[in-house]
């Protein structure tokens, strides 16, 4: 499976770093209304695990909060190969919005 990993860096502390993320989910469901599908999230610690449908594929992973960055990685479908920098960019894109 090809798979995502990347890190975005934030001057957060580690608490502020985390209850931003929490609110990822629900800002991902309002934003991508039509894009995205069956939104999942659950916490082991500082470590969000997150699952979505998106054009008809599971996209999943986890976002660690580190002290001074989210590191993300997960997996896609091959079906998703030519889609892969797109989800990507959208993820980090998302991401550094929420941390700035």
């Amino acid at each position: 499976m090809p798979k995502l990993s990347f890190s975005v860096p934030h001057n957060l502390d580690k608490t502020e770093a985390r209850s931003r993320l929490e609110a990822f989910a629900g800002r991902v469901r309002d934003r991508y209304q039509g894009q995205v599908k069956d939104v999942k999230e659950s916490w082991e610690g500082d470590t969000l695990c997150f699952g979505f449908r998106t054009m008809g594929m599971n996209v999943d992973g986890r976002v660690a909060v580190e002290d001074e960055r989210l590191a993300v990685d997960g997996s896609l479908p091959f079906s998703a190969m030519m889609f892969k920098g797109k989800i990507e960019s959208t993820i980090r894109g998302e991401l550094e919005k929420l941390m700035a």
